[in-house]
């Protein structure tokens, strides 16, 4: 009688197949049974080798959990609709779908996860640089992949994150452009002839964002105090299929062949045509009749520092109980077909802004002040934060009234501007050279003229 193999111990053997078979017990599985791993090669050395190397991730605790391993595709479906969907902001997990559908699937998508390797992730973010798309895109690729295979490893799916291993795409940061307080006045003086002024005003008076502003509601508006809170913001999210088989439902929209190069259905989309859709397609959720989660929505605030109460400029109080008293005139007009959101700054039906629109018309009005293009963030948040460096706010306070967590997160929204900058060129100048400032000029005459001559006569 052999011996007993003692616990762990793994076994190799020459079966009648012709093979070499390696079995490895890894530990147990979920329902306590033993998990063994199969292994098998053409030589003895061949399946020793294999089985060396479960051995070690076993050891290391890097051992993938047993069965199928799903491929990238799968997984990135798994945790974006039964695990992101719980921890992260709605506009951030439609980005999330969007980089995986666009980018990561085409590309890896048909890779196992345990199989996936530095080099394709390389590949990846060459190609997609090759294709033309920002290094900031190629960075939230990287980003929406690595966080995806953390959480892969973390339950045991592979036995590392490759994305760990791979330099992240370098990004260099986009420089604020904010107004000038001349070109800041042009700006709300243009907009003054909307019935939108107010929006604008409030927008770079206090540097609140866009889905703040449009969100505002007037029940979190104290005029007598002068405080307001921001407890919702206005955002627009891509809709989601309800139905049980997204191609079919979408199965009007789908167009499979590209435009031709003369087309004139598209002439007024600003991005060109529309890419043709993938054999697969499950777009256009936009029509199904069990569509969710999409359209203008309310959604909580990007931080939960930006909850906290902001104080109204004192010329803004006045404005807003005049705003308030033509919304109600606005509101008697509609009767019926006014829909109550207690929003501040709404259409004349009281529905939503929406923030296309708002953009749209925030570069109206840059044209019409004659400012050259820029953000919408640079022409709100970053000037707002901006002009209250150039007045002498110190930049704690301006963190605390544009609710950053970081220090380091306001310095890269406010611009240090050219008359701070010539501020100090004085002074470190006087401090210096003080005497450089003090040479006297005068202006020369005819007689000195002649003085200068005679005195090149004599040097001749």
């Amino acid at each position: 009688m052999s011996p007993r193999r003692p616990n762990m111990e793994s076994s190799i053997y020459l079966g009648s197949d012709g093979w070499w078979h390696g079995r490895v017990t890894m530990g147990v599985k979920n329902d306590g049974s033993p998990d063994r791993r199969h292994r098998r090669a053409k030589t003895e050395a061949a399946v020793r080798r294999k089985v060396k190397e479960l051995e070690k991730l076993r050891d290391e605790g890097r051992a993938p959990k047993a069965g199928r391993i799903p491929t990238v595709e799968q997984w990135m479906e798994t945790y974006l609709n039964t695990i992101a969907i719980r921890t992260i902001k709605p506009r951030t997990w439609d980005d999330y779908w969007s980089k995986t559908r666009n980018d990561i699937n085409p590309h890896i998508g048909k890779h196992r996860l345990d199989r996936l390797r530095p080099e394709h992730l390389d590949q990846l973010y060459t190609d997609l640089l090759a294709q033309g798309h920002a290094p900031s895109h190629v960075l939230k690729v990287h980003r929406t992949l690595s966080r995806a295979l953390k959480i892969a490893h973390r339950r045991e799916l592979i036995g590392r994150n490759v994305a760990t291993l791979v330099d992240a795409p370098s990004v260099e940061e986009t420089e604020a452009n904010p107004f000038t307080q001349e070109q800041a006045k042009d700006f709300l003086k243009t907009a003054a002839k909307r019935r939108t002024a107010l929006r604008w005003g409030f927008g770079i008076g206090l540097a609140v964002r866009q889905g703040e502003t449009l969100g505002l509601r007037w029940s979190y508006l104290d005029l007598d105090t002068g405080e307001c809170r921001t407890e919702w913001q206005l955002q627009r999210l891509t809709w989601r299929h309800g139905c049980a088989d997204p191609h079919a439902c979408g199965s009007r929209r789908h167009r499979f062949d590209a435009c031709p190069t003369d087309c004139t259905r598209h002439r007024s989309y600003k991005r060109g045509c529309p890419k043709p859709c993938a054999k697969n397609c499950t777009k256009h959720a936009s029509t199904c009749p069990e569509r969710k989660g999409g359209g203008l929505v309310f959604t909580r605030p990007k931080t939960k520092k930006s909850q906290r109460p902001l104080v109204i400029p004192p010329p803004l109080i006045p404005l807003l109980r005049e705003h308030k008293a033509r919304q109600e005139i606005e509101r008697a007009e509609a009767g019926d077909a006014w829909e109550e959101n207690d929003l501040v700054f709404a259409r004349p039906d009281g529905r939503p802004i929406d923030p296309r629109d708002d953009w749209e018309e925030f570069k109206e009005i840059l044209a019409e002040a004659g400012i050259s293009d820029r953000r919408l963030y640079d022409g709100s948040r970053h000037t707002g934060g901006t002009i209250l460096n150039e007045l002498g706010v110190g930049m704690r306070t301006i963190m605390e009234i544009m609710r950053h967590t970081h220090l380091s997160t306001t310095r890269r929204y406010v611009k240090s501007t050219d008359p701070l900058a010539q501020e100090a060129a004085r002074r470190i100048g006087e401090a210096l050279w003080p005497q450089a400032g003090k040479t006297e000029t005068r202006t020369e005459t005819t007689s000195t003229k002649d003085a200068q001559a005679r005195r090149r006569r004599r040097i001749k």
